[in-house]
């Protein structure tokens, strides 16, 4: 992971939000008034404004009860052009089909950090939720009932954190006596635990915040889901545009297309195999941000924009395999453990 996007500032500092790439997206996207673009990831709605301006209608999905009830304006204001969905963003293709485009911003939004009460953040001391869509299994769930063995793991996978295992250790001896129940308090202890250089900008328990966030909310696997319910749901022509924030989002974006794009070949060694139609074609390589957008908005330093388009072929069967992720305790077993 080159950048987490989780820095200091990122992590808990207020910042106002500013829709990353927009100007990329759009012109990715290419939005027409008629057509019908899903915007998987609503946030504060600031791709959708865009293309609702750009004349298109717009059906929104979250999985964050507060960003629905926010955007509840806009959609009145909307004139019948934007459907707003309380949802996870895998399941697109269950609100619309043979649509237009289809958006989506991986990831935390800048609202959620800000909010000490959800819990993504240690900057402001809050409880130890972390959870998008406000139910399920919370992050001091998993702290407090994870084998060490299990946390060492999400750690390192999801954060890439060096002293996963440490890190886990301390948690597993600490909350015998005393759980975890705060954001600030598991961080301290994360601190003492493996120190910190003051020359770091970088706290030094980013990446195991990082990897509980991801992990409580399955990123990882809603991002695979989606993007086989965005095949399914998009028309021929239709655009896929992707924004991820890290190594782990991106490799996922970048294997798909791959998978999608290429046609694999059949072999006299092994005449039962069957020709893979492409069900899309790659629309150029990774954007990032301009210099001018990373100094107004440090949050877009590691964004990476990838689109595709929609062929004739049918959907192919969902196959998460392609995505080589590894194998995570399941998140509904944390009550369990």
């Amino acid at each position: 992971m080159a950048d987490s996007g989780e820095d200091d500032h990122a992590v808990g500092g207020p910042v106002r939000h500013i829709p990353v790439l927009l100007d990329e997206v759009i012109a990715a996207l290419a939005p027409k008034a008629g057509e019908t673009i899903i915007d998987g990831t609503f946030g504060a709605g600031g791709y959708t404004r865009a293309i609702l301006a750009a004349g298109a209608n717009v059906v929104a999905i979250d999985r964050d009860p507060d960003a629905i009830s926010a955007g509840r304006e806009l959609e009145s204001q909307s004139g019948g052009r934007l459907r707003l969905v309380q949802a996870p963003f895998s399941s697109i293709d269950a609100h619309a089909e043979q649509i237009d485009g289809v958006v989506l911003d991986i990831g935390v939004s800048s609202m959620q950090l800000d909010q000490a009460e959800r819990g993504f953040s240690f900057r402001s001391d809050g409880p130890l939720d972390m959870r998008m869509a406000q139910q399920g299994v919370s992050a001091a769930d998993v702290v407090n009932r994870f084998k060490a063995g299990d946390l060492a793991r999400i750690f390192g996978f999801l954060g890439e954190e060096r002293h996963a295992g440490r890190i886990a250790r301390m948690i597993e001896k600490r909350r015998a006596s005393q759980p975890f129940e705060r954001t600030r308090d598991l961080a301290e202890a994360i601190a003492d635990t493996v120190g910190r250089n003051p020359k770091d900008k970088i706290h030094p328990a980013t990446r195991v915040f990082q990897a509980l966030r991801i992990y409580v909310n399955d990123e990882l696997g809603e991002l695979a889901r989606a993007l086989f319910a965005a095949e399914r749901a998009l028309k021929p022509g239709g655009r896929l545009v992707v924004v991820t924030f890290h190594s782990l989002e991106d490799r996922i974006v970048k294997r798909f297309i791959a998978d999608r794009s290429g046609t694999a070949a059949g072999s006299r060694y092994l005449p039962e195999t069957q020709v893979k139609s492409a069900t899309f074609e790659k629309s150029g390589g990774a954007v990032g941000p301009t210099e001018r957008e990373t100094e107004a908005n440090p949050r877009a330093r590691s964004a990476k924009l990838r689109a595709a388009i929609r062929t004739e072929a049918p959907p192919r069967a969902p196959d998460l395999s392609i995505f080589g992720l590894p194998k995570l305790p399941e998140v509904r077993s944390a009550g369990e453990r």
